[in-house]
């Protein structure tokens, strides 16, 4: 059987093959509807399937949007690779994953692979990409959108949350509970970094604390950023003679992790321990008791950021981005943090609203 062409489409459809491409592509030309109709009729009735190879080759360009996440594991990451997932497939896009597992090398390897297959674009979650990693995607006519990570330099173009906000409004909220003081559960790095989450909340952390006259000294905590070391990081924290009785984690992965180490050494919780995390994943309200935590709208943030990666005004070339919406704060886009009222705070009956960063 002879394989069915764009021209024999056209010809069924009394049009040309530039409006079949339009009706394909969804562009870059408006179709009328009537006219879109019968092409796509046209296109059912002949069986046709478009050679996407050709159609690559031709624009030097694919459907495919390249992400990078540091462990699709962890429950935050694979909620958002499957938003950015579906935003993609709202637009006609298909994602590729990799896992860089938080080291540079196997990010750069991502970076040349997804590049190399001439990707529409690349959303990166990184822990700060290096200057190797900078430096290819130089190299390269990409469009590169940071997410989860503020950037460093004014010209990058990223989607973000209120990560200071957030931790502020969490450790008010433990504040208003009655305690002493709020300890803080942060990550691995001792060496603060210009963008990093977890590092704002840090940040915010600190400055609730010393809007309530309470000092920081000592109660700041490292501590991966999986349930599973967290878990052995808080039996010893929660061992000692000093342990808190509110503890905020970066992550909710850390909070759970927690929840899991009081509960093997007869702490109730909230009684004697609060826990606020961060992140909102949807196990947070299955833990026992459910976890109190920061969320934020992840299906808007994932189409902001798949809508950022396939706007040509962010192409790079030569290490250079063109002009457009990308200039000014249009390159910077900044979701509000809400509060998630559960149990695990020392709420009893938490109320059915949220609380947004104001």
């Amino acid at each position: 059987m002879a394989k069915v062409t764009r021209d024999d489409v056209a010809r069924l459809a009394g049009t040309s093959t530039a409006v079949v491409s339009y009706v394909i592509n969804n562009g870059p030309r408006p179709v009328a509807p009537a006219t879109k109709e019968r092409v796509l009729a046209a296109i059912k009735e002949l069986g046709y399937r478009p050679d996407r190879v050709a159609q690559a080759m031709a624009s030097r360009r694919t459907d495919l949007i390249g992400l990078i996440v540091p462990d699709a594991r962890q429950a935050f990451f694979a909620e958002m690779a499957y938003a950015v997932e579906q935003a993609a497939a709202e637009r006609g896009k298909m994602v590729l994953v990799g896992n860089s597992d938080y080291l540079d090398d196997r990010e750069v390897h991502y970076l040349r692979a997804f590049l190399g297959m001439r990707v529409s674009g690349l959303i990166l979650i990184s822990a700060g990409p290096s200057e190797q990693a900078a430096a290819e995607i130089d190299a390269w006519d990409a469009r590169v959108v940071l997410m989860h990570r503020r950037p460093e330099a004014i010209d990058d173009v990223a989607v973000v949350i209120d990560d200071t906000g957030g931790a502020q409004l969490a450790t008010r909220h433990l504040l208003e509970h009655g305690h002493d003081y709020v300890a803080c559960l942060g990550g691995v790095e001792s060496t603060p970094e210009y963008g990093d989450p977890v590092t704002d909340h840090i940040e915010g952390w600190t400055r609730a604390m010393k809007e309530a006259g309470k000092s920081v000294e000592g109660r700041l905590f490292q501590s991966p950023y999986n349930r599973y070391d967290t878990y052995r990081v808080a039996l010893g924290l929660l061992s000692g003679p000093d342990r808190p009785t509110a503890l905020f984690c970066s992550t909710d992965d850390q909070a759970i992790g927690v929840l899991r180490a009081a509960r093997e050494l007869g702490l109730d919780v909230p009684g004697e321990l609060a826990v606020v995390g961060f992140d909102d994943v949807k196990e947070a309200g299955l833990t026992d008791p459910p976890l109190t935590t920061i969320g934020s709208d992840r299906v808007e943030i994932a189409k902001a950021a798949v809508d950022l990666v396939l706007d040509d005004s962010l192409r790079v070339s030569g290490g250079t981005r063109s002009p457009g919406v990308a200039g000014g704060k249009g390159r910077v886009r900044q979701f509000p943090s809400r509060l998630v009222v559960r149990r695990s705070c020392g709420c009893d009956t938490p109320p059915s609203c949220n609380y947004e960063v104001s």
